[in-house]
């Protein structure tokens, strides 16, 4: 296109340019450098809870997030703020180029995982769940759903329907004209809708269904889990190959009622189970002789339970001993 130039490896349009190719590294900058990084860091730190629920959502990993801000920050500084005339949009812009290499590189790995690939937890503040749309948009069942979505659809959609970022903007950060992203848009939201919980459920009645579950499953109380869990719950485990975890989606609520009952049983060493939030939603944190263990997360419609996502894998519990925070704005 007449006109581009190229910003942080990929073209951007006149029309989209918050950035004068001639300020973009430090030498052309009359300003005292330290000056120039401290006013970076302010404007970066303003956002980066913004920035990592971008990442975070685009990747369903919160250590690969935290990496994508990393490289985020490296190309921010290197940026002439005054020549920035949104610096909001354009850290977004930076942070989807980043994640989407990163979810290029990801889905390699994913073919090689053992097992179900399940979104890394998130310990949440109450401030999350009580955010309606943010914590539906990082709940593991939305999640799980874009794992379905090719990396531009994801990275189309997260910034359309969830932060509501323009198509203009969009078109720039994933390197498509505004008339194919809107293509895009409309074929990754038919298909997230398609496959998403179709109801929203109150926080008040999560816990409810959680409490009951809990309380079946600690008393061994086979019918009481059975009348907890929907005709056709499905049960997923992520051991990521280092810990025990079923190998495929156990379906139906007698399967996935004996299976809970039956490991509780079995387990030699003392076990326990306790409410907490995780991804904007009630959850278990499971301990097995007070060592943190994994974190049972549930999909809950019609007052009962529609999915259950158990996550063993160490590598994906880093985030589970303080809150992260998390935002739309």
């Amino acid at each position: 296109m007449e006109g581009d130039r190229e910003v942080d490896g990929h073209r951007e349009a006149d029309g989209h340019g918050e950035m004068d190719r001639q300020g973009e590294m430090d030498g052309h900058r009359d300003v005292d450098g330290d000056h120039i990084v401290d006013r970076a860091t302010g404007v970066f730190v303003t956002h980066r809870n913004l920035l990592f629920t971008v990442a975070y959502e685009m990747l369903g990993s919160a250590a690969d997030a935290e990496d994508v801000l990393q490289e985020t920050w490296l190309r921010w500084v290197q940026v002439d703020l005054d020549q920035v005339r949104d610096k909001r949009a354009y850290l977004v812009r930076i942070t989807t180029r980043q994640a989407l290499n990163r979810l290029r590189a990801m889905s390699r790995r994913k073919e090689a995982y053992v097992g179900p690939w399940l979104p890394e937890p998130l310990l949440t503040a109450p401030d999350v769940a009580q955010d309606v749309e943010l914590a539906e948009s990082v709940s593991m069942a939305v999640m799980l759903v874009l794992e379905t979505l090719s990396p531009v659809e994801r990275a189309v959609f997260v910034l359309r329907e969830v932060f509501e970022v323009g198509y203009d903007e969009i078109a720039a950060a994933v390197d498509k004209t505004p008339a194919a992203v809107r293509q895009i848009a409309v074929r990754a939201r038919r298909h997230v809708e398609a496959r998403r919980p179709r109801e929203v459920v109150s926080q008040r009645e999560k816990r409810a269904v959680l409490e009951s579950f809990l309380h079946a499953l600690e008393g061994g109380d086979l019918q009481g889990l059975l009348d907890v869990l929907a005709p056709e719950v499905v049960y997923m485990g992520d051991g990521g190959g280092v810990k025990h975890a079923v190998l495929r989606p156990i379906i139906g609520h007698d399967k996935v009622a004996r299976l809970l009952t039956g490991g509780l049983s079995k387990t030699p060493i003392p076990i326990s189970l306790g409410p907490t939030l995780v991804n904007g939603s009630p959850a278990l944190l499971v301990h097995l002789d007070g060592q943190l263990d994994g974190v049972m997360a549930a999909q809950i419609e019609a007052g009962r339970i529609t999915g259950l996502y158990f996550v063993r894998n160490p590598e994906k519990l880093s985030h589970l001993t303080s809150e992260t925070p998390l935002s739309l704005q």
